[in-house]
């Protein structure tokens, strides 16, 4: 922690949790026991980077491709994460983080929703830090659902097309108040972003971690940022206009 230089926390940090599964087969465990221990390894990371000073705080918690896996691990999944909210709202509120979601909402479980407009209610609020799950999510999805949603104001009268810039679509987008992450994450040993935030990736700095999920800490949480601190972050410029704006 001391190494961390907080004049350059990220502001937004996404996280892609892999490897759950792996975790439990590499023990003899359940799948089910693996998303179990990452739902602590969640608990402990988020509170991590709120420690830290995280400002935004983005999980990829159930993609739209993962309704495609079997039945009871999906079930057993939203129990957890329906679980999850109930448990950790009180500390959300004391702690002053407010949860968002994006994604298509409307198609998880009925008992899911309603845990999540208690918690959304609760913490809304709450200015120190947002954390906001991706449920039933996918980049590809949400790019989908805005396009369909400018088409329609056009269709409307109410958009001129020649109004559509980078800002209009990005305001169409499931949350367009978050900043785009500054820093994305992703534990296990995969090194791709799975169809995760395409919109908001543009800039984004990648750290893939080794780690399973269920193993990552708050330690590997700190060597990431300190990963991200060591970048020069140029956004199509050289590095001497970068070194000259500071």
């Amino acid at each position: 922690m001391s190494r961390l230089d907080p004049d350059r926390l990220p502001q937004h940090v996404a996280i892609i949790p892999d490897g759950n599964g792996r975790w439990a087969e590499q023990r003899g465990l359940s799948r089910e026991a693996g998303h179990q221990q990452g739902v602590e390894a969640l608990r402990d990371v988020a509170r991590a980077a709120h420690e830290i000073g995280v400002q935004e705080l983005t999980v990829y918690a159930f993609s739209t491709e993962n309704w495609a896996r079997p039945a009871g691990e999906v079930d057993a999944l939203m129990q957890l994460l329906a679980g999850y909210l109930r448990q950790e709202v009180d500390e959300l509120v004391r702690n002053g983080i407010r949860l968002r979601v994006i994604g298509r909402v409307q198609e998880l479980p009925p008992q899911l929703q309603r845990e999540l407009e208690v918690a959304l209610a609760r913490t809304e609020g709450n200015a120190e830090m947002t954390l906001t799950f991706g449920l039933s999510y996918s980049g590809r999805a949400e790019l989908v659902d805005a396009t369909r949603r400018i088409a329609r104001e056009v269709e409307s009268g109410r958009l001129d097309p020649d109004a559509i810039d980078e800002k209009c679509v990005s305001s169409y987008l499931y949350a367009p108040e978050l900043s785009d992450p500054d820093l994305l994450i992703r534990t296990g040993v995969e090194h791709r972003i799975s169809n995760f935030m395409l919109w908001q990736l543009a800039y984004t700095e990648l750290v893939f971690s080794d780690r399973l999920w269920p193993e990552f800490t708050k330690q590997d949480l700190v060597d990431a940022v300190l990963t991200y601190q060591s970048r020069e972050r140029r956004f199509g410029r050289t590095g001497v206009q970068v070194r000259e704006r500071l």
